[in-house]
């Protein structure tokens, strides 16, 4: 089987994934953390990308070539890098071992997703169009704005990566953002936030934008599910 029948231009924006992912690890192994955030978040954007392509260019994908590729370029950047980040930028916590401990966390987890997403997938075709879980692509997006937004603290980024974690491998119906406007938007609001060379406090202001949104969505569609348990529970609620 000749891999070169196989590939796509979709696959090969999915290779520029998987390469920005393990830039980023290199980067952190190297102590260059800024970079490393930043690679994490063009991953993100390769990620967007490639599905745009896919089906712009009407890719066929009949042996799922497209989609195992696209899961383990995603297990490369949004599970390995991030756990390799966070264990790297909470090294010094007073609580030994904590940040080994979240950062195998967030790669358990993102495979667990990636998982039953590829299931779901070939299975479930009312659920096209929705994620079953926190998308994984937050890993990148949470930790790397919050990394280079200039308000980083230890404590707060392992606290929230236990609860992006978590959400990953729940049953929350995530909404699927499509279309190359949305895609344009958070492009921009990353490549700016890439711009700053220097974490200060102006040229923070796409990074903290963009962690904000990230954390906005993480925590907002639970929210909502939880409430309109509560009130599907309430027997007073019509």
């Amino acid at each position: 089987m000749n891999i070169k029948h196989h590939m796509s231009y979709a696959d090969i924006v999915s290779i520029g994934n998987a390469s920005s992912g393990f830039l980023s690890i290199i980067m952190v192994l190297n102590g260059y953390m800024v970079l490393a955030a930043q690679f994490i978040l063009i991953a993100v954007i390769f990620d967007a990308l490639d599905g745009w392509v896919a089906r712009k260019t009407k890719r066929v994908d009949e042996l799922g070539f497209g989609e195992n590729i696209d899961s383990l370029s995603d297990v490369v950047s949004f599970g390995v890098a991030p756990g390799i980040f966070l264990y790297s930028a909470c090294a010094s916590f007073n609580i030994p071992y904590i940040n080994i401990i979240i950062a195998l966390l967030i790669l358990i987890c993102g495979l667990l997703r990636l998982t039953r997403f590829n299931v779901i997938l070939d299975s479930n075709k009312e659920l096209v169009g929705k994620f079953v879980g926190l998308p994984i692509p937050s890993t990148a997006l949470v930790l790397g704005s919050f990394y280079l937004s200039g308000i980083f603290r230890a404590d707060i980024a392992l606290i929230i990566m236990t609860i992006v974690s978590v959400l990953m491998i729940s049953t929350i119906i995530y909404p699927k953002f499509k279309g190359m406007k949305i895609i344009l938007t958070g492009s921009t609001l990353i490549f700016l936030t890439l711009l700053s060379q220097n974490i200060s406090i102006i040229t923070t202001i796409p990074a903290k934008l963009l962690f904000i949104g990230s954390l906005t969505y993480v925590i907002i569609i639970p929210i909502m599910d939880l409430y309109a348990k509560l009130r599907r529970s309430d027997p007073n609620v019509r």
